[in-house]
């Protein structure tokens, strides 16, 4: 069963080649077309397209349909093309010719759009809770460990003197500014495309501001043209989004991978959480951060991909929209897999003691006493001479102490505003207004 299917029989090769991937790609929107699918009865019946008797027919067999859903008891079938498809047949097996009512003032264009924009509304919820159990996490850990100093490095020469609460206090505010990424993007992705139809609107009196309250939406994507072009667009912005969280995890990652090794031997993790070698018998491997490196870096491309999928396309629909459902899926269940084990990692994480005392740190001390001459009066520029001097001369004898107070300093790591900012941004995506919203839209 095809939607626009008059007929005439479509070579298999054509069909086998044009459905692609949508049999099981599909299959992750099948809710959200059941949804979409309650709301258009609802605002049809509104305009007196549908009557009330057929929406007491398929208002209840919707609802009824998600709940299979839900309980994984829907499939699309062999020979049907798409999740929309599927839906229309299993309504009008159900309920008779109610059930073909349901596609008027719309069509595969706005319900695959609407379907994407409630998917990503949802997905990028998931990745941003668990954004935030790993923030709360990281700031944690930065309180636990304020006072265990680290070196610092630039150019990956020993240059400073850090801890290890200034560290995870870095990722933790590293996370925030990606939550406001991902904020953007759920602004975009939370306006409703429905009643958009093929892309220029509808001659029916369709009533969209019905639709996007039903749905829970912020707003509209108003202009009929621009609805359409917005397909890629969304997810275009959505992966950049996602690129950011995946850029924080892959350089922290790096760090860790780093801080493991023996030449550093700054954190380990209990054996159960590393891997061992087929012929070393000393290696204890850091594969979980290895991978979160890979699959973080993997998912910064993405955008790229989409913005080649989508480049210099006109406006309106066009079947290349297609593939990047491919591409932007699964990097969901990606990310949050890197997130939740990047929690897990982290919860076991050893840090070591007097890590300052080895002699191989003791110059990262030199800008602390070329600071205590500036303090005595001497000009910079000669204090640093002075200090240099003591180095070339092996006279420096630095003291393992450090008085940093202003604020992101060592010893004002300002956690509390960085939280404080971190739930300003979170309190903003508002996912109690459209979770409200498919409660009551799915009640008998």
């Amino acid at each position: 069963m095809k939607l626009w299917e008059k007929g005439t029989p479509v070579n298999k090769k054509i069909e086998l080649f044009t459905v692609g991937n949508d049999q099981y790609t599909d299959l992750v929107l099948a809710p959200y077309d059941v949804l979409g699918s309650i709301a258009h009865a609802r605002m049809l019946e509104s305009i007196k397209l549908l009557s009330a008797a057929d929406n007491r027919l398929l208002i209840p067999a919707l609802v009824d349909l998600y709940h299979q859903i839900e309980n994984g008891r829907f499939t699309i079938e062999d020979g049907i093309e798409d999740v929309h498809s599927q839906v229309e047949l299993m309504l009008t097996r159900t309920i008779g010719d109610a059930g073909k009512k349901i596609h008027s003032g719309r069509s595969r264009n706005d319900q695959v759009l609407l379907d994407i924009k409630l998917f990503l509304r949802d997905a990028i919820r998931g990745v941003v809770e668990n954004t935030t159990l790993l923030f709360h996490l990281l700031i944690r850990l930065s309180e636990q460990h304020k006072d265990k100093l680290m070196p610092g490095y630039t150019h990956f020469q020993v240059a400073m003197p850090s801890s290890f609460g200034l560290w995870f206090g870095a990722y933790a505010e590293s996370l925030s500014d990606d939550l406001l990424m991902l904020r953007a993007a759920y602004q975009v992705v939370n306006q409703n495309p429905l009643g958009s139809a093929a892309g220029f609107g509808s001659s029916f009196p369709l009533n969209r501001t019905m639709t996007t309250q039903l749905l829970g939406f912020d707003d509209l994507s108003y202009n009929s043209v621009y609805a359409q072009m917005g397909r890629g667009k969304a997810e275009k912005i959505t992966a950049s989004a996602l690129a950011f969280v995946a850029a924080t995890l892959s350089r922290m990652a790096m760090d860790i991978c780093l801080f493991m090794n023996q030449n550093y031997g700054f954190v380990s993790f209990p054996d159960e959480l590393t891997t061992g070698s087929s012929i070393m018998p000393h290696k204890k491997n850091p594969d979980v951060f290895e991978l979160i490196r890979a699959k973080g870096n993997r998912i910064q491309s993405m955008a790229n991909e989409i913005s080649l999928v989508t480049a210099n396309l006109p406006s309106g629909y066009h079947r290349d929209m297609q593939v990047i459902k491919e591409i932007l899926f699964p990097a969901f269940a990606s990310l949050n897999g890197c997130l939740e084990m990047s929690v897990l990692m982290l919860e076991n994480i050893r840090i070591a003691d007097n890590i300052i005392t080895d002699q191989k740190y003791s110059w990262m001390f030199s800008v602390e006493e070329v600071n205590k001459l500036v303090l005595q009066g001497i000009p910079f520029r000669e204090a640093y001479k002075t200090v240099g001097k003591w180095i070339e001369e092996g006279k420096f004898k630095p003291e393992l102490t450090i008085r940093h107070t202003h604020e992101g300093s060592i010893g004002n790591l300002c956690n509390d505003r960085i939280t404080e900012k971190y739930n300003k941004v979170l309190a903003g995506f508002a996912f109690d207004i459209p979770a409200e919203a498919i409660r009551q839209l799915l009640k008998p």
